[in-house]
């Protein structure tokens, strides 16, 4: 990198931890944590949970820079990623990234075992079990990977109340569902990109149809477990009803699919609501515990 300013090498690092998904992940933590607080808030803890899971998944999305530059080489969305570009080496980035989860699993450690051992998981199965075998051998990758997908928001739960219960497996199983059809969104818009570097998600192995099915089947199922919350009493109306319109919605989307004349616009629709769906969920577990009596 010589000759790049301050500025351009901090971009090319930060580039390196996909500033997007630390983001959007960030949100479900914070779900998670404030659901499990019920109205109390312990700053100190919030400050280590938030930004020590930033670190451990900034740490797996640098490493997966690494497993991933042929891949990304391939892909038309990607081809401008500092390891494909040269910018920054492979040896370089591996450094970074272990001081990056050493520093963020060093921080989880201040909240409690079963936390930093969720996130421990978490990051084990998107850099090893998802990155370095199943994206690229299985059609089953991404449901693999929506188990580090769906960690988050179990560890913003975990690290307030230091166990994993009833609620605690309900998030991992509603994340873990929402990730499927918001997934197979991206894979039907950048289908050419996916066949190019001979990756086997569902639409590219199975068809487009097939994943049109395995979207809606996914979303009612989603629709099924996020609102167990409430039916298990750890949410109340007012998170019920707003769930309830949106993942009907959402559902709505998916069987339009089967009359979209261009399914690339349809299919970043449906992404991009999935997108808002899974921020008013976080939204709405995050403030039940501070509505009135009656909604919460």
């Amino acid at each position: 990198m010589s000759g790049a300013s301050v500025k351009d090498v901090l971009r090319q690092f930060i580039a390196l931890t996909k500033p997007g998904i630390i983001f959007g992940n960030s949100i479900s933590v914070m779900g998670g944590f404030f659901l499990a607080t019920q109205g109390g808030f312990n700053p100190a803890l919030f400050v280590v949970t938030l930004l020590g899971l930033a670190l451990v998944i900034a740490s797996g999305c640098a490493f997966n820079n690494v497993i991933d530059r042929d891949i990304d080489a391939v892909m038309e969305r990607t081809q401008d990623r500092p390891l494909v570009q040269g910018t920054i080496t492979p040896a370089t980035t591996l450094g970074f990234a272990t001081l990056l989860g050493l520093a963020g699993f060093t921080m989880l450690m201040q909240t409690n075992l079963l936390t930093a051992g969720l996130a421990l998981f978490g990051f084990a199965i998107y850099v090893g079990a998802y990155s370095l075998y199943s994206k690229r051998h299985s059609v089953y990758g991404t449901l693999i990977g929506s188990l580090s997908g769906a960690m988050p928001p179990v560890v913003g739960y975990c690290a307030v109340t230091g166990q994993f219960d009833g609620a605690a497996l309900i998030l991992l199983v509603t994340f873990c569902l929402w990730q499927m059809p918001h997934s197979y969104a991206i894979a039907i818009f950048r289908f050419s990109d996916y066949k190019a570097a001979r990756i086997p998600v569902l639409p590219v192995v199975n068809g487009i149809d097939s994943a049109k099915h395995h979207m809606v089947a996914y979303t009612v199922a989603f629709l099924v477990a996020a609102l167990s919350l409430t039916v298990a009493g750890y949410t109340g109306i007012a998170y019920f009803v707003v769930i309830l319109l949106m993942g009907l919605y959402w559902l709505r989307l998916g069987l339009k699919g089967y009359r979209a004349e261009d399914d690339v616009k349809w299919a970043k629709g449906h992404f991009g609501f999935s997108i808002l769906t899974v921020m008013v969920l976080s939204f709405m577990m995050a403030i039940n515990g501070l509505l009135p009596a009656a909604l919460a």
